[in-house]
């Protein structure tokens, strides 16, 4: 499947140690989504997910080992996280750990929903960011890569997530290597009654429906000599998904990235096997919220 289109490595991967767990990742829905986008990191959609779901059990279990180990923040990602029905319960658990985040299409929030996200966030010490995802400052731009209509749902969700105090953070990948895509984002959301914009650019990773097209040199131990391991997010993230703990949340459900069945199996050094492991290293990419 698209998702395993990596090279094989022709010596054994160079590896990188765990510091400390600062960031737990949630895969809770899978690869269950409600769109099929076309560069898809871990190629998701509405059919035949290849990642199941999480179940309430497994959750709850994963967010009170991250506790036991001093994690700083949560993320809840998928697929789309919010077609997992127990969501605001995972969500409102969380908030009593640490800051937490939902990364979500957006297509899928409406003013009901947005109004209980305010709430949970008014009730918790800690804060809640919601990152919606668009991939273009126009409906053309975006629903290219997200399907027809995606453009106007996600805004919508975002216009209510805004009525209701929570200032969304916008992320795009930045697909076709355009330099102005944050200014026009930034005027698109201004338009939109945002009156503080906060966008975040992804490089276009190879991986998932986007490694056939977009490949890259795996990262040799060489390369590896003198970099500063510590900005490797893999250092101090771990990813719940089904079948156990991986190293990345670009990398969850691949077999190459698992790291053991319980968290704290996870907590020995990280193979960077895949391609994306260097577009991390070259681009110092973070998933999280920075």
């Amino acid at each position: 499947m698209d998702r395993l289109a990596v090279p094989l490595p022709i010596a054994p991967a160079p590896r990188v140690r765990f510091r400390e767990l600062r960031s737990l990742w949630i895969q809770v829905t899978g690869t269950l989504c409600n769109l099929a986008c076309t560069h898809c990191l871990n190629a998701s959609g509405p059919r035949a997910p290849w990642l199941a779901s999480l179940d309430g059990d497994t959750v709850r279990r994963a967010l009170a080992d991250a506790e036991a180990h001093a994690v700083k923040e949560i993320y809840f990602t998928g697929g789309e996280p919010f077609l997992h029905p127990e969501l605001p319960e995972f969500l409102a658990t969380a908030l009593t750990i640490g800051p937490t985040t939902v990364l979500t299409n957006g297509t899928l929030i409406d003013e009901a929903l947005a109004e209980r996200l305010a709430a949970l966030a008014m009730a918790s010490i800690y804060s809640l960011e919601i990152r919606v995802s668009l991939d273009g400052a126009s409906s053309t731009e975006n629903d290219a890569v997200r399907g027809a209509g995606t453009f106007a749902r996600a805004m919508s969700g975002i216009r209510a997530l805004g009525a209701h105090g929570l200032l969304p953070i916008v992320t795009a990948t930045d697909v076709r290597h355009d330099p102005t895509l944050a200014t026009r984002l930034r005027e698109t959301l201004l338009g939109a009654g945002l009156t503080r914009p906060r966008i975040k650019i992804l490089p276009l990773l190879p991986a998932g429906r986007a490694a056939r097209r977009h490949t890259v040199p795996l990262l040799t131990a060489d390369e590896l000599d003198g970099f500063d391991e510590h900005r490797l997010m893999c250092t101090e993230t771990r990813v719940v998904a089904a079948g156990g703990v991986y190293a990345c949340p670009i990398l969850a459900g691949l077999s190459g990235a698992r790291l053991g069945p319980t968290l704290t199996a996870s907590f020995g050094s990280t193979p960077l096997y895949h391609q994306a492991c260097r577009t991390c290293w070259e681009t110092g990419l973070a998933c999280t919220n920075a």
